[in-house]
């Protein structure tokens, strides 16, 4: 089942971005097979697979690629694939025997993605860096955080996942479809700094119409308007407010008990400063949950600041089966939603090797090339 269901692909291990965009790809049904590194360490401590939930749905191999046949092994897999997505560095892939030129030569077909922080070329792209270094560079850091403070960095939600893996991951389905009409594969080249600017694209009409202030804090999205940030309540919890379009500010302001009141303007931003103070002192007289009941069935775009694990007990959330445990750890269930070829978690994160000899046998390896495979380097469990 799922969208992808049939296709294969190879993704090399690595840490971030990578993953995710497999995790995308399995989840949507394709078959990833994971060509794990025999033993590898993250910032010295072995990498427990059974809560790394971005290896869900995979199963493994391993190979040292530095070996003297590492490459040839890696080859032969990639000589059965549809797609392979690698993170190293700019140029690691040459080194190893492995670029796209030699990757195409041996399967044309081919869909090659690469993810990295700078891209392939430039003159950052053989330089260090994570997510807060890629949106920094995007300009979209900058935009971050309440008026007269420091930026804030957004996780690394918008340089590793939005504009790295999620978009590693369109560009490859994207190339899978278009190799299906040519019958010619290519590379696609996803960078997090370029990901990170997409993501901020609605930014770039409304700066060229001056309806956006560079200054943090200033504008209707970034905290600058009182009627969409978030607030304090009673009990030391937050509720946040999104009440954009008049007809939802009425109805906010009917909630909030202060329709009677001679309340600035909405649109008013000279007194802005003046209704926030107001909106904080009227959120700050009821905890969080006698707000929730005072703006049930609303449509005032109010909604309480939820935690992770509150998030996961959600009535809605429960409802529409959101979250889906697997091995113990509950994590967001598979998404978009499909009609007719639902995606779904096929399976856990695999350990080292895990799954690996059956997934041979099911890309068409028979017992001798299994066992020249088993020579030239690659690890299984049996």
């Amino acid at each position: 089942m799922g969208p992808l269901s049939g296709i294969r692909v190879i993704e090399f291990e690595a840490i971030g971005p990578g993953p995710f965009a497999g995790m995308l790809l399995a989840d949507m049904g394709a078959d990833v097979l994971l060509v794990d590194r025999p033993a590898a360490t993250d910032l010295g401590l072995e990498r427990e697979r059974w809560n790394d939930v971005m290896m869900r749905g995979r199963r493994s191999v391993t190979l040292d690629l530095k070996s003297p046949k590492g490459a040839e092994a890696a080859l032969e897999l990639l000589a059965r694939a549809d797609a392979l997505i690698e993170g190293f560095r700019p140029g690691v892939m040459e080194r190893l025997g492995l670029g796209p030129k030699i990757a195409l030569a041996r399967n044309p077909e081919l869909v090659y993605g690469r993810m990295t922080g700078w891209g392939q070329d430039g003159p950052l792209a053989p330089r260090a860096g994570h997510d807060i270094n890629y949106i920094a560079l995007a300009g979209v850091l900058n935009a971050f955080g309440r008026k007269g403070e420091a930026p804030v960095p957004p996780l690394n939600l918008v340089g590793d996942f939005g504009g790295g893996g999620m978009l590693l991951g369109f560009g490859v389905a994207c190339a899978l479809l278009e190799a299906a009409r040519s019958g010619k594969g290519q590379v696609v080249d996803a960078a997090m700094i370029e990901g990170a600017s997409l993501l901020a694209t609605m930014f770039s009409g409304m700066l060229a119409t001056q309806r956006w202030s560079e200054t943090r804090g200033e504008n209707i999205l970034d905290t600058g308007a009182p009627w969409y940030n978030v607030y304090r309540t009673k009990d030391g919890q937050y509720v946040s407010i999104g009440a954009i379009e008049a007809r939802f500010y009425d109805e906010l302001i009917e909630r909030l008990g202060l329709a009677g009141e001679q309340l600035p303007g909405q649109n008013e931003r000279a007194r802005w400063p003046e209704l926030r103070a107001r909106f904080e002192q009227v959120f700050a007289a009821k905890t969080r949950d006698e707000w929730v009941e005072a703006f049930e069935g609303s449509d005032a775009c109010f909604a309480p600041v939820l935690s992770f694990s509150e998030a996961k007990r959600h009535p809605h959330n429960v409802a529409r089966k959101s979250f889906v445990e697997i091995a113990t750890v509950e994590q967001p269930a598979p998404a978009p939603r499909f009609s007719r070829t639902p995606a779904e978690v096929h399976r856990a994160p695999p350990e080292r090797g895990e799954g690996g000899r059956a997934a041979l046998a099911e890309w068409g390896f028979d017992d001798a090339a299994i066992s020249k495979l088993k020579s030239l380097g690659l690890g299984f469990r049996e």
